[in-house]
This record gives C-alpha cells, sequence and structure tokens, in this order.
C-alpha cells in the first residue's frame, strides 16, 4: 500500500524556456500585487514584420535593436523616420482572455499578435524585489520590458515569471508581449487536437513585489510513512536567505515550530499532530490558516490535509475506499464561451458537476487556471489534472520531451499544494511504441521525483483480444507503471451501436483500480428521434443507459469521468446544423441547458453515492 499524502503550500519556481526566474504564481495571492490586466493595445502580425526585417533577421538578436522592431514601442523621431507601426492608433484587446472570441476577424487566426500596455510602478521599498508573472500565454511568449527581452516561455498553459527589478520606471513603462499559437509537429500539444486553439494572454498578468530575501518555496505535507506527523520544507531566496530562522505556524493544529534555514536557504520540519485533525474531503472540505515568517516575509495560505491510498483494485481516501464520481471538464468559459480564467468560471462549472453529483472532475487535456484547483479545494471536488501530451506527439525530438517535462514540471510546482488534486496524469491516448513507452517513463520518474504523494495516470490504450472480438482488455505496458488504469472507450458511439455495450466483456488482468476517464456520444440540444437516431438526445441518453451497464461489469472499477460537461469548440466537428464547430458530447449544452443524458448519470451518481 502507498500512503499518498497532500503537498500543501507551494511558492515554488515556475519557468520553462524562459531566461528570467521569480517565484511561483502562487505566491501573489499573499504578495503585493500590482495587476497589469485591462485592455492592452494590438497589432496583428501574420508576416511577423515587427520581429524580422525583410533578410528574415530577428531584430532582438541584435544589440541595438532596430526602432522598426515592435516591441521597441518607438514613435518617429522626426519626418524624416518611417515607422510602420503605431501601437496608440492600434486596435485592443482585453487581458486576461483569448483573441478568437474578442474579435470575429480573429475567430480562426494562428500566428503572432503583438500586445502592448503602458504602466507606472514604484515599488513600495527600495530594498524590495519585483517580478512579473503571466499565469498563461497561448502558445508562446516573448516579453520586451521598455525595449529590451526579458525573454520568452513556450507552453500554452502554465505560468512564468521575469525579475523585473531595477528594470522599471517610475511612469509610462512599456510592456510588449509577442503572442504566437502557430501549431507545430514537435509542440505539446503537437499539430491534431479536438480542441480549439485559443490564442491570447489567457491568464492574469501581474506585477508582484518581494522583501529582498523572501520565502520562495514552502511546503508541508503529511508524513507519508506516519500520517500522524506533520513535514514541512521552507525554501528562502536572496543574499540573507542561509542562516534565517523560519517560523510555521498552524493555530487549529496547536502547531508553532522554529528551523533555521542551512547553507542552501532550506528549514525542514517534522512535527507530531497532537491535536485531532479534520482531514479534506469532499464532504468536509476543510482547509487550515497557514502562516510561515522570516525576518523579512510573510505568507499565508489555506491548506487542506489528507491521504490517498491505492490498495490493490481500489482508491482510499483518508482511509476509507472512494468511488470516483467524475465528470471531464475543457477549460471553456459558459459565459464568453472562450478561454476560461475567472473565479467565476470555475464556481459555475463546479457548481454543474456537484449538481451532476460529482465528486470528482478531469480536468482535461492541459492544466487548467489557477482559479479552478483553489476553488476545488473549497468547494470540496477531487482532481486530475493532465498535460496536454495527446496523440501522436514527436516521440523522438528531446526537444519536445523537454517540452512536455516542463509543462509538467510548471503544473506540479503550482499545484501540488491543493488539497482537491490527487491524479498527475501524463498522456492521453497515444499509441503504443517503444519510443513513446520511454518518453511516459521518463516522466512519470520525473512526476514521482517532483512529488511522490499522489497518483499517477494517464489515458491508456485498450483493445480487442485475439479470436475474441467481443473481449476488451487494457494490454498497453505503460500499466505497468501506472497507478491507477484508466482508458477511454467509445464503444456505441465510434465503435458500433449503443446495443454492443451488451455483448463486450472487459478482461482486466492487472490488479489496480480502474477508472473510466472518457466515453459518451455526441447529441445536440434540443434534437429529437429514437434511439438510433445519431446526435439525438435520445441516442445519448440510451448509450448512457448501456454503457453504465457494461461498465459495471468491472469488478476493479473504482470511477469514471465520461466526456464531457459542456460542449466545447473543436475545428474537428464541421457538420452544419448539428455541430456547426462544436463538440457536442456534453451533458450541457454551450449555453448551459442540460440534456436527458445528464439526468441518467446523475441518477447513477446518487445510487453509487448512497450504495444502492
Amino acid at each position: 500500500m502507498r500512503i499518498i499524502a497532500l503537498l500543501l503550500i507551494a511558492f515554488c519556481l515556475s519557468v520553462q524556456h524562459s531566461h528570467a526566474q521569480g517565484p511561483h504564481p502562487g505566491t501573489v495571492e499573499t504578495r503585493m500585487v500590482h495587476s497589469l490586466n485591462g485592455h492592452w493595445r494590438i497589432i496583428v502580425d501574420p508576416y511577423e514584420n515587427g520581429y524580422y526585417n525583410y533578410r528574415y533577421e530577428p531584430y532582438d538578436a541584435s544589440p541595438n535593436p532596430s526602432r522598426s522592431a515592435y516591441f521597441s514601442d518607438a514613435a518617429p523621431r522626426d519626418k524624416s523616420e518611417l515607422l510602420e507601426y503605431d501601437f496608440e492608433r492600434s486596435d485592443s484587446l482585453r487581458v486576461p482572455g483569448d483573441w478568437n472570441t474578442q474579435k470575429e476577424r480573429l475567430f480562426y487566426y494562428e500566428g503572432t499578435v503583438w500586445y502592448r500596455t503602458l504602466f507606472d510602478h514604484a515599488p513600495s521599498s527600495p530594498s524590495n524585489r519585483t517580478f512579473l508573472h503571466f499565469g498563461a500565454v497561448n502558445y508562446r511568449a516573448d516579453v520586451y520590458l521598455n525595449g529590451k527581452k526579458l525573454g520568452h516561455h513556450i507552453g500554452g498553459f502554465t505560468p512564468f515569471s521575469f525579475e523585473v527589478t531595477g528594470l522599471l520606471n517610475a511612469t509610462r513603462n512599456s510592456m510588449v508581449v509577442k503572442v504566437d499559437n502557430k501549431r507545430t509537429k514537435d509542440a505539446v500539444p503537437t499539430l491534431n487536437t479536438d480542441w480549439w486553439n485559443y490564442g491570447g494572454i489567457t491568464r492574469d498578468v501581474r506585477l508582484t513585489e518581494t522583501p529582498g530575501t523572501f520565502i520562495r518555496d514552502a511546503v508541508v505535507q503529511l508524513d507519508r510513512k506516519d500520517p500522524k506527523r506533520l513535514r514541512a520544507s521552507v525554501v528562502m531566496d536572496g543574499a540573507n536567505a542561509a542562516g534565517q530562522t523560519v517560523r510555521l505556524t498552524i493555530p487549529e493544529l496547536k502547531i508553532d515550530a522554529s528551523a533555521v534555514t542551512d547553507p542552501s536557504g532550506t528549514a525542514m520540519f517534522s512535527l507530531p499532530l497532537r491535536s485531532a485533525v479534520r482531514y479534506w474531503s469532499p464532504d468536509d472540505p476543510k482547509l487550515y490558516d497557514v502562516t510561515i515568517r522570516s525576518s523579512d516575509d510573510t505568507f499565508r495560505e489555506r491548506i487542506g490535509l489528507r491521504t490517498i491510498t491505492v490498495a490493490g483494485t481500489s482508491i482510499l481516501l483518508n482511509g476509507t475506499k472512494v468511488f470516483l464520481r467524475g465528470i471531464s471538464i475543457h477549460e471553456e468559459s459558459p459565459f464568453t464561451k472562450g478561454r476560461a480564467n475567472t473565479r467565476e468560471d470555475a464556481v459555475t462549472m463546479l457548481t454543474r458537476a456537484k449538481e451532476l453529483g460529482c465528486n470528482f472532475v478531469r480536468l482535461a487535456h492541459y492544466p487548467h487556471n489557477e482559479q479552478m484547483v483553489r476553488m476545488a479545494d473549497s468547494m470540496g471536488m477531487m482532481v486530475w489534472e493532465e498535460i496536454p501530451v495527446y496523440w501522436t506527439i514527436d516521440w523522438r525530438n528531446e526537444a519536445t520531451y523537454r517540452n512536455a517535462e516542463a509543462q509538467l514540471e510548471a503544473m506540479i510546482m503550482r499545484d501540488r499544494n491543493r488539497a482537491s488534486t490527487i491524479i498527475w496524469s501524463m498522456a492521453n491516448e497515444t499509441p503504443v511504441s517503444d519510443v513513446r513507452n520511454a518518453f511516459l517513463g521518463r516522466l512519470a520518474a520525473r512526476a514521482r521525483g517532483l512529488d511522490s504523494t499522489r497518483l499517477i495516470s494517464a489515458a491508456l490504450e485498450q483493445s480487442g483480444l485475439p479470436g475474441e472480438p467481443n473481449t476488451r482488455s487494457i494490454t498497453d505496458p505503460f500499466a505497468e507503471t501506472v497507478d491507477i488504469l484508466s482508458f477511454n472507450q467509445y464503444i456505441g458511439w465510434y465503435d458500433g451501436l449503443p446495443d454492443k455495450c451488451l455483448e463486450v466483456q472487459w478482461k482486466i488482468t492487472q490488479q489496480k483500480p480502474v477508472i473510466i476517464s472518457e466515453f459518451g456520444a455526441d447529441a445536440k440540444y434540443g434534437f429529437h428521434g429514437d434511439t438510433l437516431t445519431r446526435f439525438s438526445e435520445e441516442y445519448q441518453e440510451d448509450l448512457y443507459k448501456k454503457t453504465l451497464r457494461m461498465l459495471g461489469t468491472i469488478p476493479q472499477l473504482s470511477g469514471m469521468s465520461p466526456w464531457i460537461l459542456n460542449d466545447f469548440r473543436s475545428p474537428r466537428r464541421p457538420l452544419p446544423v448539428i455541430q456547426d464547430g462544436w463538440n457536442r458530447k456534453g451533458l450541457y449544452s454551450e449555453n448551459g441547458e442540460k440534456k436527458k443524458a445528464f439526468f441518467v448519470l446523475q441518477k447513477y451518481y446518487e445510487q453509487k453515492k448512497t450504495g444502492r
């Protein structure tokens, strides 16, 4: 039995493929913040004229870039100077937000858009350090401050930061970001996906101040071998990081302890839990107030304590067997129909999942915004998080692997303090091969190295058995690595009609818990027919009934996350009148209307909850 204990409070470095460092964006919640959200001026630049000269040489490769470079944000000195751009007279977009749903002319656009904002900033103390944080930019961001490049970041769903101490003017700072969402073969995700490629600065942008020496990373968790003890580590950053006295307090648990940082700036704690602990769960999402203090810095967080255990074919939450009553979710706003990024988005989607009867959500197919996992903590919803290693990645390309690993690291470092997160997923529907197996194996090893306290999974491959056309099994070799066996299956939609569910048997030989990570069928809300009329609510409803009956025959079944909570945009779905660019597998329509299959799953989850 492996005890999976909660990692709590991670104020950590989260920069991938960038040339700067800063505290993890999770610290923004307790820091002095200057928001840079709002309307930014934009220039749409499909030929990248603002980045390359006419010989296709990058302007920022020169120590003295031409003023024709858009990141220079220049105005003509006199009538003799020709500059063919002007942010002041250009269009604007809201940040955070995607460009696709804000401007009709950019709905299908993939390429470069330049963003520019002007701001004033005077640090509250001359000894403070200042960091620039981006929640996410899809897909590549090149960031310039007052004409000088800070660095770049690759990955459309993970946070990054740059230290800008001493680089800011008191007034009229120009921040320019080159945003490029073009799909490429060696990227993660790669060229082909079944969701919308929203471009833009899609999450919050903030300036954050810290003292000169600050708490960069703090992790508090239950001891894996002895859950009656609390373990913690705190990492200081700055010139005086070594020899600092760090104090950890959790008043409700009567914890008040101090430790001194070593030469690397790290302080360690191992403390007995003498007070009774209210363990976090969906029925009681208890969060404790935790304070960490150094001589110059103070952070406060709210954390939950819980254990998650794999015992044979069962999943145990706080020592009790649990069935994961789940649903999959894409990061698409129920209000704007574009990229979700607000607390209201998160509350609405999790409330819909709660009404369905869920205690678990699968956040597909990439790291969702931090609001979602924080609200899952407070609302009581277990979470599966994954990275966009999706379908056929460029498995042989070492740069592609490093990209995937960087996104995995950023996701774990951002969210390992969330009680709600119980599963890290390495991939979705990736075809088996030796190079793929090695790629995923490296990712799983890295995940366990960063956080050994949560479960590892992936949407594995499943197939029929030779000579037994109606028998399915998991022959994916990555099944030996994961803690939970998960797979997607669409019997009755992509594979025959719903009655086929009544004929299929499952022979799963691995003695591990099983989660069905996807099943479902498309249905347009309000379109009706008989149970064999594809895209009708009746077809989807019938398939859910027969699928649930089929899955109930799997002895190891420990949960499911059907596909999907809401209809979502996808350019792969052009069927006129029915799809019109929407994947229609949602139990809610894009306008929040419940389909008939919603009530089938709701009834099933109620029976699972009550043991009927």
